[in-house]
């Protein structure tokens, strides 16, 4: 367990105020760590891993008024508790704002977006709907843990089936194309008689009954003993389940971001994706996956076809992916972007 820092010897405050297991969440803890061995720097809120240096958010109340600090929020409410604690409670805080969504900002949302001191967008998409200046830094990924491994080994070790394994990871839910990989399936396996589905993730109480519409339309076709439904497993785990897969295939409907084709690619397995979030940013067509459009069975049926056919095709991308991932996204590259602004800010 790291030992708790003390608040007052902090320069940047990174807060995380959402109890529930998010992209935001699971940004603030790769980041932080590596972050607070360069400058004083913690997270504050609760539900972190005992891994990432925090501090408890009564805290705050306290913090001396004689230093400048950073506040960097990802969230609404973040923005709205830094303007409290600089306005109200008299802190001196420089004020920097990350937006991943792609989507028009709610005048609520704009209003504070211009009260912020900075703005960080996690895409060139996202920083288009900002009406403001904004860096782009795309996010990182750990390429020492997510790295290519003996792919039969992995297998083996997961109970995983030989042949072709085509993967879909993340949340079961219609807003990330889960449904859409199984309709490309459906086409997609019945050609490739050694191939695999892979479906790994959980469904909210919310999408429970999508979940189960989805696992009954399988188990009731032809192809049921050839797509399997296996449970989230744990972050530490996740980059063996890549690393036994052939193909992944991210097919989301709509996203903020999106790091599975990262993790994808960083353990060397080629991502055909979708054109939103920031796919478009992190793939290169032809070279490390495939780009289709959304909600576009056909085309990604033809994509996933195209590269099962030409299983050298298939090894050539896979090795592209990781080279890229090593080139252009390693997360000490984020981690080192966002820094240097608050070294700006604080000079």
């Amino acid at each position: 367990m790291t030992e708790r820092p003390d608040p007052a010897s902090l320069d940047v405050l990174v807060p995380n105020f959402k109890r529930r297991l998010s992209g935001v969440t699971a940004t603030i803890v790769r980041l932080v760590p590596i972050q607070a061995k360069a400058m004083p720097l913690a997270a504050v809120g609760g539900d972190l891993p005992s891994h990432v240096p925090q501090i408890p958010v009564p805290s705050l109340l306290t913090l001396p008024r004689d230093k400048a600090r950073v506040w960097h929020a990802r969230r609404n409410t973040e923005m709205l508790a830094g303007l409290a604690l600089k306005h109200l409670l008299r802190k001196r805080l420089k004020l920097v704002f990350t937006s991943a969504s792609q989507r028009v900002h709610t005048g609520y949302t704009m209003w504070l977006i211009r009260q912020m001191d900075h703005v960080i967008a996690t895409s060139a998409k996202s920083a288009s709907y900002l009406a403001r200046e904004a860096d782009v830094i795309l996010h990182g990924i750990d390429i020492d843990t997510f790295r290519p491994a003996d792919r039969a080994a992995l297998r083996a070790k997961l109970g995983l089936p030989d042949g072709q394994l085509i993967g879909c990871y993340g949340r079961i839910r219609a807003q990330k194309g889960t449904g859409d990989f199984v309709d490309a399936m459906m086409q997609v396996l019945p050609n490739h008689p050694n191939a695999h589905a892979i479906i790994m993730g959980r469904a909210t109480e919310k999408h429970a009954g999508y979940e189960r519409d989805l696992k009954a339309r399988v188990a009731a076709s032809p192809l049921a003993e050839r797509i399997h439904f296996k449970p989230e497993v744990p972050v530490s785990d996740m980059a063996d389940w890549y690393g036994a897969l052939d193909l992944f295939v991210a097919p989301q409907r709509w996203e903020g971001f999106g790091l599975t084709p990262l993790e994808a690619m960083a353990c060397g397995v080629p991502t055909i994706a979708t054109t939103v979030g920031a796919f478009p940013e992190l793939i290169l067509p032809g070279e490390t996956g495939a780009l289709v459009p959304p909600q576009d069975t056909p085309a990604m049926v033809a994509a996933i076809d195209a590269v099962l056919n030409d299983p050298a095709q298939l090894e050539r991308q896979g090795q592209a992916a990781r080279a890229h991932m090593e080139a252009e996204f390693p997360i000490e590259r984020e981690a080192n972007a966002i820094l240097a602004i608050y070294r700006k800010l604080l000079a």
